[in-house]
């Protein structure tokens, strides 16, 4: 892919998520013309325009037309770049073509995709394909599931370091978070409930610990659905909505990786509330609000949280690593900005930077799996994620 007219190209440019990412390659990397060479693609020539205009790119950054509908334009779209970032979805709806050109084009492919069914028939479909094609197709590369799944592998790295040994028990807990749902989420999670009422074996993959592990049958693994008071952090602990996918990638990228972690690994994510009856009766909330988590009138696809909210959201998140004589580890990793839409444009991004620098063999992976600590480090520079050691 060396004589490749672009290095990345931003595909969704016009939509709500890919118009952020777009804005941060305007303002972290400057003039088109710059390393990195980069493009904006959508289905409208007019809209790509517009929003070429209003981001304030350079009137010379390239504007390419494709069409998920339309395989040869994908293709062709694919033939042109290193790297395709993608913020089209529900991807079960709109990724299926636009895969399966990147896997055979080999060029490189991240995306936001948080529906766990889906990407799990993609490995299935395209992964020993990939390996060959050189093709390193990244899934949940914005909040699902970056933070978490390089916040594992960064405790683990210090856990060797300081003990000799991974821990065997990791516990991931969100100690304060602030954003808001998008219109792409909502219609993610409607696609997926959609799905699994027409089949059934999607729920089997929703349940499984290790659904993208295929090959794989690990260890119990800790629901993280029940409240409960945590001694040691002080606080009571309720389920976290996104733990489901990000659990999965991180078991994911511990068996890309050769059981790192340990085949023993067991991990959940929950989120904290407080102490006494308040926390509990807090946690007890988060339950009921799961059932419906969008409320009566969910976002549109296209709709986000305004700039103010972006810029004033941050995100922070402990992990426990623990061992049976005892030991303990924590490691938080920190974000600026609405989790889900300011900082996860930036984690795409910079998902898409550190692809262009990876040697990785191809495949069907994870952030975690193909980029590692390069990815954190880029993520420091670029993102204004915090990733440490708490002593």
């Amino acid at each position: 892919m060396a004589d490749t007219e672009f290095d990345i190209i931003v595909y969704g440019a016009t939509g709500y998520t890919g118009r952020l990412v777009a804005e941060h390659f305007v303002r972290e990397y400057g003039a088109a013309a710059d390393r990195p060479k980069w493009a904006m693609a959508g289905r409208s020539m007019d809209k790509l325009e517009a929003v070429r205009d209003e981001i304030g790119a350079p009137a010379t950054t390239p504007l390419v037309v494709a069409d998920a509908d339309d395989p040869a334009s994908l293709e062709a779209m694919c033939r042109r770049t290193k790297v395709v970032l993608s913020t089209v979805g529900p991807y079960q709806l709109y990724g299926d073509k636009l895969v399966a050109a990147c896997v055979k084009t080999g060029t490189d492919y991240a995306d936001l995709c948080g529906e766990p069914a889906w990407m799990r028939e993609q490995i299935d479909l395209h992964h020993e394909a990939a390996k060959a094609s050189g093709a390193r197709i990244t899934f949940s590369s914005g909040f699902d599931s970056i933070p978490f799944d390089l916040g594992v592998l960064m405790l683990q790295h210090e856990a060797v370091a300081r003990h000799g040994s991974p821990a065997p028990r990791v516990k991931g807990r969100v100690r304060a978070m602030q954003g808001t749902f998008s219109g792409g989420t909502a219609a993610s999670l409607t696609a997926t409930m959609k799905a699994a009422a027409k089949n059934p074996g999607i729920i089997k993959v929703l349940n499984d610990p290790f659904g993208l592990a295929p090959g794989f049958d690990g260890p119990d693994q800790p629901s993280g659905m029940i409240p409960h008071y945590e001694d040691e952090l002080g606080k009571w602990a309720a389920p976290f909505i996104m733990a489901t996918i990000n659990t999965k990638n991180v078991h994911r990228t511990n068996f890309l990786r050769g059981h790192p972690y340990g085949e023993d690994f067991r991990y959940d994510e929950m989120m904290l509330t407080s102490p006494g009856e308040a926390g509990k009766a807090a946690a007890n909330a988060v339950v009921d609000m799961l059932k419906n988590p969008f409320g009566a009138k969910p976002p549109k696809p296209g709709e986000g949280p305004s700039k103010d909210e972006r810029e004033n959201g941050y995100y922070d998140v402990l992990f426990v690593g623990e061992w049976p004589d005892g030991k303990r580890l924590h490691y938080g990793v920190k974000g600026k900005y609405d989790p889900g839409y300011g900082s996860t444009s930036r984690m795409l991004a910079e998902t898409g930077m550190a692809l262009l620098d990876s040697d990785a063999e191809g495949g069907v992976g994870t952030p975690g799996s193909f980029l590692g600590e390069a990815l954190v480090e880029r993520l420091r520079d670029h993102a204004e994620l915090r990733f440490a050691v708490e002593e």
